[in-house]
């Protein structure tokens, strides 16, 4: 045995080589790295994150009332069930605490380098490798200098869709002399009481932060361009009895989450034909929710200005109980005139009325179809993503582009949902993505290159399915905007069917619909199908017993000890 006391690292090995590099520490990170252990690909992967924590937009949104809008038995990792959530939905602190405890469980932290920013990516066609650009954050740089660069052989993106704020695009945006702040870098060192107070934006960030801002406030008022659908939330503590039996009792906390996915896919057809019987249901719903929270002649002229004119589901739907309430507040206004311009004491709108505020809230959210926005890419023949995605952005099941070969991103181009938890998604992403990761790692350990990316032609063909579906559905609806489009109108975001569908789509791979090079070509080559099989949840009853069986469900799980929490819901962005 060696003696001395200090390791001896052959010269030559360096910290920043890597089988993969992960871009990103939220669920869709941590989810790729946790698959890579799970499916035996070993450790040896970096992950770099911008901010100072892991958790994605649940570390970087911290407004007041942030909260997610899918049930917390829901919104959780399969092989990760969470039986202490303590309300029916989660706050923005347990759902980072969740995400934290399942970092340190898989020893992720060792892994992860934070604050620190991509910067530009290349493919190295020589070395087949990705050559990613990194620049440190924070003052130290030490470790690795303040910037350096990272090779890989497999590159991930787990950016997602909701990272990089947006701010309105308004004439004297930057004239306002108060204070001004985006809702995901909400700044808690500045009190709200008594304070005059706007709010540019309606939307789901919006229904959160208005009920928490109009009770301490002297005044606020809520610019409305486009009014939203709203549906009851109905939300509830967990008790510590029903904690217990999620947790001792594992197969009533599976079997209840089997019952939020089911609804959760019946909801499918809410957002997706809006001449469907249960799209109408819902729709009912939302009027008879906002009738019963703004009643009577009182507040008629209010209900006309709150009431959509567009099917629902064009825009996100919005869950909750108290956004309406709040504009029965004194101390509350609902401008609904054009804003045309922010002047240096507040905001002007048509007819020359100005409200001045000592603060402005910007709920505007995030730049969600300039996916990876603002790391640079490129890939073969230095072929740049802004080139690839110059009419729109489009990838192979959301993951893969062409061009990019060793490249995979989850929650990329239309793999959003308005109906069900997007973590589904993730994990069948990461399963999928992993699949691509074993091929070159297995070649790379034996001392091969192997390189693999969609053809152009399948990719054509996906998404030209893909935007069919979804112009025949709410999302397409010509009345309204949303941050489903990019600015052609093309719709760049959701996905055009349920989750089981795309969770049977990704359950395999093809290899006759990829191109693939280098000296280990022949493993994948002609190699047919690969299929791993896909995590199952849901219950085995169609959509139509599902809603009719609700009943029954909730009876079944009162006589387990469990009450079934009702109530409806969208996807957290």
């Amino acid at each position: 045995m060696d003696p001395s006391p200090i390791p001896l690292v052959s010269y030559g090995r360096t910290t920043n080589r890597a089988d993969v590099l992960i871009i990103g520490a939220g669920i869709s990170g941590l989810t790729t790295a946790i698959e890579m252990i799970r499916k035996g690909n070993g450790r040896n992967f970096i992950i770099v994150e911008k901010g100072n924590q892991v958790g994605g937009t649940w570390n970087d949104q911290r407004y007041p009332g942030c909260c997610c809008d899918v049930w917390s038995h829901l919104y959780s990792l399969s092989f990760e069930p969470n039986p202490n959530w303590t309300r029916e939905y989660p706050g923005q602190e347990e759902i980072l605490d969740y995400l934290i405890s399942v970092a340190h469980k898989y020893q992720l932290y060792k892994h992860i380098r934070f604050s620190t920013s991509v910067e530009e990516v290349r493919w190295d066609a020589p070395s087949n490798t990705w050559k990613t650009k990194i620049t440190r954050l924070g003052a130290k740089d030490a470790e690795f200098g303040e910037h350096y660069t990272i090779t890989s052989n497999f590159l991930v993106s787990g950016v997602g869709q909701l990272n990089v704020p947006k701010y309105p695009d308004i004439q004297g945006v930057d004239s306002f002399k108060g204070k001004s702040m985006h809702s995901a870098r909400w700044d808690w060192d500045y009190d709200l009481r008594g304070k005059r107070i706007g709010i540019i934006g309606n939307g789901a960030t919006a229904a959160q932060i208005i009920p928490e801002v109009a009770k301490v406030c002297e005044r606020l008022t809520v610019f409305q361009r486009t009014p939203n659908w709203v549906i009851p939330r109905d939300d509830r503590p967990i008790s510590s009895t029903q904690q217990a039996i999620y947790k001792y009792v594992p197969f009533v906390r599976r079997r209840y989450r089997a019952a939020l996915m089911d609804f959760r896919e019946a909801f499918f057809d809410v957002v997706f034909d809006s001449e469907s019987e249960i799209h109408q249901m819902f729709k009912g719903a939302a009027v008879q929710h906002m009738e019963t929270q703004l009643p009577g002649e009182k507040y008629k002229d209010m209900r006309e200005k709150l009431m959509p004119k567009y099917d629902m589901g064009c825009k996100r739907v919005i869950i909750t109980d108290d956004y309406f309430p709040t504009f029965t507040r004194e101390n509350v206004v609902l401008e609904t005139s054009a804003i045309k311009r922010i002047t240096e004491k507040g905001v002007e709108v048509e007819g020359e009325k100005e409200h001045e505020f000592d603060l402005l809230i910007y709920a505007t959210g995030f730049k969600t179809t300039q996916f990876m926005y603002p790391i640079k890419i490129y890939g073969t023949n230095g072929k740049s993503l802004d080139e690839i995605w110059a009419s729109g952005a489009s990838a192979y099941l959301g993951m893969t582009i062409p061009s990019l070969p060793n490249f995979s991103m989850l929650y990329g181009p239309n793999t959003n949902l308005g109906h069900n938890s997007i973590i589904l998604m993730i994990e069948a992403q990461a399963m999928y993505i992993n699949a691509l990761i074993t091929k070159i790692k297995t070649a790379r350990d034996s001392g091969h290159t192997l390189n693999i990316s969609p053809k152009q032609s399948v990719v054509d063909a996906y998404n030209a399915d893909v935007q069919r579906r979804l112009a025949q559905s709410a999302f397409a609806d010509p009345n309204c905007n949303s941050w489903y489009k990019n600015e052609k109108g093309l719709i760049t975001n959701n996905w055009s069917e349920a989750v089981i569908p795309y969770q049977k789509k990704t359950s395999e791979i093809r290899w006759e619909e990829f191109e693939v090079g280098g000296s280990a070509a022949g493993m994948v080559r002609g190699k047919g199908r690969e299929r791993w099989g896909r995590v199952v949840e849901e219950t085995q009853v169609s959509n139509a017993v599902v809603l009719m069986g609700l009943v029954s469900t909730a009876a079944a799980a009162v006589a387990a000890g469990v009450w079934v929490r009702g109530g409806f819901g969208m996807v957290r962005r």
